[in-house]
């Protein structure tokens, strides 16, 4: 016979994994995909030591002010928690279920009670693989996000540093080697207005490819 706390932990526990995917999603964001090692200059060679121009990033402003990343974070976080309620409802509808069967226990015969505990035990089956699904998806979602971030961030730095002659861009952050970094070298405000230049011509651009595709 299912233990009546099941449903209940279960509902707990699976707030707590999705609450706990969504944690995650942001905070690799602050860790990670921000740098690439550089390759080591070659002595007297054009990326030689003597003409090395360097600048930095802070990467935490970067996440902060740059609208693609606040967009896609909350369309994240919205996601999971619409997911979180779904299946929170389906967990409550479960332990109803189970309150129920409790209820009309004494009425049951044995074969009746038995059919019943067999689809309590399948739908909560069915719900704990609903959960791994629902993890899965959030997991993936946050994972493409990281590394179309990382696309758009490195891309434009690539094309910024050629712009402006610049050899290296490093990140400054609690989490990296870089202790100090004079004020000169910091093009932190300059990359998050060009990020965000940017993301709104894509943006719309892609209005203008949704609304052409609409009109056919």
């Amino acid at each position: 016979m299912p233990a009546k706390s099941e449903p209940n932990n279960l509902m707990k526990n699976v707030s707590l994994i999705l609450n706990g995917v969504l944690a995650v999603a942001v905070a690799i964001l602050y860790y990670l995909h921000f740098s690439k090692p550089a390759a080591t200059p070659v002595p007297g060679g054009a990326g030689s030591t003597a003409d090395l121009r360097v600048a930095y990033i802070n990467a935490d402003s970067v996440l902060k002010y740059y609208d693609y990343f606040k967009v896609n974070r909350e369309k994240l976080e919205s996601k999971g928690k619409k997911l979180d309620q779904d299946l929170r409802a389906r967990a409550q509808n479960l332990q109803k279920d189970y309150e129920a069967y409790q209820r009309n226990l004494g009425n049951l015969t044995i074969g009746q009670a038995k059919a019943i505990e067999e689809d309590l035990a399948k739908k909560q089956q069915n719900l704990r693989m609903y959960q791994e699904s629902l993890s899965q998806e959030l997991m993936g979602d946050e994972s493409k996000m990281n590394q179309e971030l990382y696309d758009k961030v490195t891309n434009f730095l690539k094309k910024y540093g050629q712009e402006r002659g610049l050899q290296l861009v490093l990140k400054f952050d609690p989490s990296s080697d870089v202790l100090f970094g004079g004020d000169s070298l910091d093009i932190t405000q300059d990359v998050i207005k060009g990020l965000n230049l940017a993301y709104q011509q894509e943006d719309k651009a892609a209005a203008k490819t949704d609304s052409a595709a609409k009109k056919k």
